[in-house]
């Protein structure tokens, strides 16, 4: 199954995310995160894959992060809450997101893309 690489064009650590798969061969169809975020579902199945708590998809180094304060809200927020807040606003998750439905890693990390995808 082909991977779904929800990234930004601009963003440096998507753009090595993209090499790497392509290094690999890998194929993958780009989403644009901004544009197509993931759905609160979606998002709830890549951090199940990745075991990565929803609460660390964010993308703390954002702007928007900093502008809605969530750092502040974080403490008060569940999981339902976090995924819908992820789902609205596609800039404030941490990218890239990879999944092939199986599998699925946040951010970019050599050691775990090795590991996740070869």
């Amino acid at each position: 199954m082909k991977i779904k690489l929800y990234g930004y064009k601009k963003c440096a650590t998507c753009r090595k995310a993209e090499q790497y798969l392509k290094q690999k061969e890998l194929p993958y169809e780009f989403i644009e995160i901004t544009e197509h975020p993931p759905n609160a579902n979606q998002l709830a199945k890549i951090a199940e894959l990745s075991d990565v708590a929803p609460k660390k998809m964010f993308n703390t180094s954002g702007e928007q992060y900093r502008l809605l304060k969530i750092k502040e809200q974080l403490p008060t927020l569940t999981d339902p809450e976090i995924l819908n807040l992820l789902e609205i606003n596609g800039r404030l998750i941490k990218r890239p997101l990879l999944t092939d439905g199986k599998r699925a890693t946040v951010g970019f990390n050599e050691d775990i893309f090795l590991r996740t995808w070869g």
